[in-house]
């Protein structure tokens, strides 16, 4: 890659409990012998810490609480690299996600926004050389506005799924989802630019509807799913941003995300983009 890609990440960020647990609980079951863990998280704060690890400028836009978990994800963000001093401080408590992981790796969560909700874009400037890649665990209201003011490449992960305004898919250059929530969401069969990721089958990336890529799944270990996802968003954006052909860009954050499977955190410790795009 040139030089390295400034990203301005807009979202959610979280404390996320995570119950580790021989199998997931069924429909008003209790599991029991599990071992908890608390960990930084949050879809926004994972793809921020995810693309600063990767090599991005990388700047996080969000809201936590005055409490304790609040300057607690501050410093975690610090730590990957990720300049914080868009993070406001909210009223409501910093937002927390209830995980369930089984010895597969596979998952259950929900989320409870907290001071996600407070997240806005007033009073911060978006460069026009810069990068933004922004989630939907905040406002649609603040989606739509980064479609208006985002003056370089604009990705979207559209997850939680939901349908999308005409202006959010006519102006965003890449949305990036999983096989179920492209099902979720028809609109996105014709949309400039979509990349779907289908777990252990690897990923694919159409524009207008036209497969224009394909690429493996690395196989690895898989000990904990819930921040591959996030990893695989950061570095296809940082990947297809600073330009970098889309098989290529593909099969690199394909890489990422086998990389951010075999690791037990939200926020895995990953190598700089050019390591994973050299195969």
């Amino acid at each position: 890659m040139n030089a390295p890609v400034s990203l301005a990440v807009v979202g959610s960020i979280n404390v996320d409990l995570t119950a580790r647990t021989e199998r997931l609980p069924e429909a008003g079951e209790t599991v029991g012998g599990g071992r908890l863990v608390r960990e930084p998280g949050g879809k926004g704060a994972n793809q921020a810490a995810a693309a600063a690890r990767l090599g991005a400028r990388t700047r996080m836009i969000g809201a936590v609480g005055s409490d304790a978990d609040g300057e607690a994800m501050r410093q975690s963000l610090i730590e990957a690299g990720v300049d914080v001093a868009d993070v406001r401080t909210a009223a409501e408590p910093t937002g927390v996600a209830l995980i369930v992981v089984d010895r597969a790796g596979e998952n259950q969560i929900a989320v409870c926004e907290g001071a996600n909700g407070a997240v806005s874009l007033d009073g911060v400037g978006l460069g026009a050389d810069e990068a933004v890649l922004a989630q939907l665990e905040v406002s649609m209201d603040v989606i739509r506005r980064l479609a208006s003011e985002a003056k370089g490449f604009f990705a979207l992960n559209a997850a939680p799924a939901m349908d999308l305004p005409d202006d959010v898919l006519e102006r965003a250059d890449l949305i990036i989802v999983n096989e179920t929530e492209y099902e979720l969401i028809p609109a996105l069969r014709t949309a400039k630019r979509v990349a779907v990721t289908y777990g252990g089958e690897g990923a694919e990336l159409f524009e207008s509807g036209l497969r224009i890529a394909a690429a493996p799944a690395v196989k690895t270990e898989v000990v904990n799913t819930v921040g591959a996802g996030d990893a695989f968003c950061a570095a296809l954006t940082i990947g297809l941003a600073s330009g970098v052909d889309a098989a290529r860009a593909l099969a690199g954050a394909c890489a990422v995300g086998a990389a951010a499977v075999a690791d037990a955190r939200s926020q895995p410790l990953l190598e700089q983009l050019d390591r994973y795009l050299a195969g």
